[in-house]
């Protein structure tokens, strides 16, 4: 059974970088020029959709809520799994990611995520200031922004959220940008954050649910707290609801 897993394991990974490493010419290209960013945004849906196609894995994207695609947002998902990144990409809005910077050290990658993305290191205090300037600066360009709140893969116990931090509803609400929760419920299931990248194969589904925006329109920063608590009662309400399908079936 351990060899099955890693197999499928490899080929899931496969699936993953071959793709990838495909495309990366056109990325090469894309990452020139801001103004050629969004094509960019809209290649790396393709890239997921190859990805979990070739890897065999189905995936489900609920829209709780109608998403305007003249509007900017803020998605909020929580984060359990490497397998977010690609999954939170079959977003069919086109997005900039805020994440961490040692995701820049992958090779071929790490450039195309630098030159796309917004990085920063959550240990240095300078870097997450800069990273809010450059979120505020990338709003004021048109571009919307994902955000995992919780400030990584912190949970020890999945798929309980810990703390969110202030940043994406900081700009949420200083931008006055709709801000959209966003639940992954299964990730840790399927690629557990153990360090020993195996994939589960006994549930195989990932699925990826886009809540109704929250508008921001009249909340000062005094409201921080309610937007935040409001983000995360929302995933943590779906990921109960999904977790009690799942024990029922």
């Amino acid at each position: 059974m351990k060899l099955t897993q890693r197999l499928y394991s490899i080929q899931v990974m496969l699936a993953l970088a071959i793709p990838f490493i495909g495309l990366f010419p056109i990325y090469l290209i894309l990452c020139q020029k801001e103004k050629w960013h969004i094509h960019a945004y809209k290649l790396n849906r393709l890239w997921a959709k190859i990805f979990f196609s070739l890897g065999g894995i189905p995936v489900e994207v609920e829209y709780r809520g109608k998403l305007d695609k003249n509007q900017q947002y803020i998605f909020c998902p929580n984060h359990s799994s490497f397998l977010d990144i690609p999954t939170i990409e079959l977003n069919r809005h086109p997005f900039a990611f805020v994440g961490k910077s040692s995701i820049e050290k992958v090779p071929l990658f790490g450039y195309m995520y630098r030159k796309l993305h917004i990085t920063v290191d959550r240990n240095n205090l300078k870097s997450r200031y800069e990273s809010v300037l450059k979120s505020r600066e990338a709003i004021d360009m048109g571009k919307s922004l994902v955000f995992f709140p919780e400030g990584g893969i912190l949970t020890t116990s999945p798929p309980k959220m810990t703390r969110f931090k202030d940043g994406p509803f900081r700009v949420a609400i200083e931008k006055t940008i709709p801000l959209v929760p966003v639940t992954i419920p299964y990730n840790w299931i399927i690629l557990p954050d153990n360090g020993k990248f195996l994939l589960n194969k006994k549930h195989k589904k990932v699925k990826i649910i886009f809540h109704e925006p929250i508008v921001t329109n009249g909340l000062t920063i005094d409201d921080l707290e309610y937007l935040k608590k409001k983000t995360f009662d929302t995933i943590d309400s779906e990921l109960k609801k999904q977790q009690t399908y799942e024990d029922q079936r």
